[in-house]
């Protein structure tokens, strides 16, 4: 159903920290141009945690609106709750979302039947495709491949966003949850290597500042052209790395202020890229030839 590369995008704000909708609009269309495969909105990079209810439905209508069915919306719809992730699930379905992206309950340590349940909840529930999203570093939980291979059988939950990094996962995945089920990257710095390994794409960091390299990067990779994918990566690598230097989405907001697209805004408790660090992601967007 998906696959390519897909944006975890931004989202954008005015300097008194509100959304700004003509931003966030002209974010769209750009992603539309640099042939981006997919929008997910509102998602870790997009700040969902410090959005409230009504501004996340909010972003989730606006880009359906303005995407007009030139590109899949999918929408971040995860929670520590189980009911509040089915009612944002409600919300993207609403909007008009091709999909939701549903990360692991966050800080209370679901056991695995536990997070069995909340996504077979949701499922249950919500009549659009559910993609798991896995990312133990941030969440403090971690979705082991045994129970994602019972969720794989749960109708409407049709892939993972895998972030955990382990690239062992890959084949384990494929292995327990079959061919058909959906593998996306969470690592912009590996998903040349999970895709090689079996993936059907990444659902990227980097794509906010060199959307039409990763586009072609994956294309490459998923074609099986995987030395001319290596050259691209190879000029994104100062990306990969330097758009985390401070914690993800300090750095990119402010690689997409300085393309020109947004205000340099974030919500506290994030504070803009200091000083210090500036000079590297600029140096990485040198690199990748998008300045």
């Amino acid at each position: 159903m998906f696959q390519g590369s897909m944006v975890a995008l931004v989202t954008p704000m005015g300097a008194d920290g509100s959304l700004d909708e003509i931003a966030l609009r002209r974010l769209v269309d750009y992603h539309v141009e640099q042939h981006t495969d997919a929008l997910v909105i509102v998602g870790t990079t997009g700040e969902s945690a410090t959005l409230d209810y009504q501004e996340h439905c909010k972003v989730l209508r606006i880009a359906v609106e303005q995407a007009a069915g030139r590109l899949p919306v999918i929408a971040g719809a995860g929670a520590n709750s189980t009911s509040e992730a089915i009612e944002i699930s409600q919300c993207a379905q609403s909007a008009g979302a091709v999909a939701t992206l549903s990360v692991t309950p966050y800080y209370n340590k679901p056991t695995q039947e536990g997070l069995y349940q909340h996504y077979k909840a949701i499922a249950e529930t919500v009549d659009l495709p559910v993609i798991l999203y896995n990312v133990p570093g941030r969440t403090g939980c971690d979705l082991l491949p045994p129970t994602v291979a019972r969720l794989a059988k749960v109708p409407g939950i049709i892939g993972l966003k895998d972030a955990t990094g382990d690239l062992g996962r890959v084949r384990e995945h494929r292995r327990l949850c079959g061919k058909d089920f959906l593998l996306f990257s969470g690592n912009d710095d590996t998903a040349l290597d999970f895709i090689m390994l079996g993936g059907q794409g990444v659902i990227s960091v980097t794509a906010n500042v060199a959307p039409q390299a990763m586009h072609e990067l994956v294309r490459l990779a998923l074609a099986g052209d995987f030395a001319a994918a290596e050259l691209i990566d190879t000029r994104l690598r100062g990306l990969h790395k330097h758009l985390f230097i401070e914690p993800n989405p300090i750095p990119v907001k402010w690689a997409v202020h300085r393309l020109g697209l947004i205000n340099d805004s974030i919500r506290l408790p994030l504070v803009p890229l200091t000083q210090a660090c500036r000079p590297l992601v600029e140096q990485a967007m040198r690199e990748a030839g998008v300045l």
